[in-house]
């Protein structure tokens, strides 16, 4: 919920309201919600657009939603020492690529 609570934080110092985010996503305040709470996924153009309204560096902001992908991937396993060598082995074949 890391792009969730930034998004919630930027909003609330400054001023703006659930609804004009919402309005400017073209998407309804209960799905904007929705999103600020982590119930559910902004897609990455979203990102981009908040990035920009709220006068952020686009480049946090989506290493803040890939990172929520990532620890949503991982929520469920037990063994967080198999989360963290998991994800040694994907930024080993990351750095690869």
């Amino acid at each position: 919920m890391l792009f969730g609570n930034k998004i919630k934080e930027l909003r609330d110092e400054q001023g703006l309201l659930q609804r004009q985010l919402a309005a400017f996503l073209e998407i309804d305040t209960p799905m904007f919600s929705k999103i600020e709470r982590g119930d559910r996924r902004a897609k990455r153009e979203q990102v981009i657009k908040l990035a920009e309204y709220l006068h952020q560096d686009e480049k946090e902001m989506l290493t803040l939603w890939l990172a929520d992908k990532f620890i949503d991937a991982v929520d469920d396993e037990q063994e967080r020492d198999l989360c963290n060598d998991a994800i040694i082995i994907a930024q080993e074949k990351i750095r690869a690529m």
